[in-house]
């Protein structure tokens, strides 16, 4: 069958060099008027029928970039310093969303060490401000390997109330993490409740000052970001040979053991 086209060419054609505006409704045929609005009408129909595809596409290029901003200075919903440090100085206050993970691999336990360098009735040295300080470390260490294997402790030396004291642990399982949050709850420490919760935090590296393992940071322990306080380097290689040599006589996969023993310290400090 001819189409509409062809048959609107062959009545041109056909027509006796008689100027041609209208055609007639009665033989079948559409006038131009009629014709201009029967390709915008197709333009509307393809466009219709193409809208979804293109709103999806547009959707999936926004998704990528909304995931690609996502806990950076860019996002403007949610908080970067929380995604970042797992604390932020607004608290609740922030303007931005500080989105709680359901799942993590480290867990943070705020305020929970009492550093007595920020007491103002301390009367220790160096020496003894860092024995006390190994003495948490290893409790603190030796306590969290019965929930799982774990990869890292961090603790912050900043002053500044949203930092202060703040403790994190990295385990190799969310599992372990969360097996770890759920009972810690529950648990008290030198007769303070403890408050544990899961964290955002996965990089240390991100979330740790730069200039403070350097020439210094000039903001001391105001800092936003985490002032890591280290371990004596003997303590810490006699957590990680226990812990390795504990692991190896387990298993390494923690997952398949209910709960694990702590590594017997070789020592204590007082």
């Amino acid at each position: 069958m001819m189409g509409c086209m062809e048959r609107l060419m062959l009545r041109i054609n056909n027509h006796d060099g008689k100027k041609v505006s209208e055609f007639d409704h009665h033989n079948g045929f559409i006038s131009i008027k009629n014709l201009n609005k029967l390709a915008i009408a197709h333009h509307l129909l393809v466009a219709a029928t193409f809208r979804p595809y293109i709103l999806l596409i547009k959707s999936s290029t926004m998704a990528n970039y909304l995931a690609s901003i996502f806990g950076t200075e860019q996002d403007k919903v949610n908080c970067s310093f929380y995604y970042k440090i797992g604390a932020c100085r607004h608290g609740d206050r922030c303007s931005r969303k500080h989105v709680k993970p359901s799942y993590s691999q480290t867990i943070l336990l705020p305020n929970l060490y009492q550093n007595p360098a920020y007491d103002t009735k301390n009367k220790m040295n160096p020496s003894q401000l860092q024995n006390h300080f190994d003495a948490f470390y290893e409790d603190f260490w030796c306590e969290m390997c019965k929930y799982g294997e774990l990869e890292e402790v961090v603790v912050c030396d900043n002053n500044n109330d949203h930092l202060i004291g703040n403790v994190y642990a990295r385990f190799k399982y969310e599992d372990s993490a969360q097996q770890a949050c759920d009972a810690l709850n529950s648990r008290w420490y030198a007769a303070r409740p403890i408050y544990c919760e899961l964290s955002p935090v996965t990089d240390f590296r991100e979330a740790c000052c730069r200039l403070n393992s350097g020439e210094g940071c000039v903001r001391g322990g105001f800092c936003n970001f985490i002032h890591r306080k280290e371990p004596s380097p003997e303590l810490e290689r006699e957590l990680e040979l226990s812990t390795k040599k504990w692991l190896k006589m387990r298993g390494r996969d923690e997952r398949s053991v209910t709960r694990s023993p702590s590594p017997e310290p070789t020592r204590r400090r007082y």
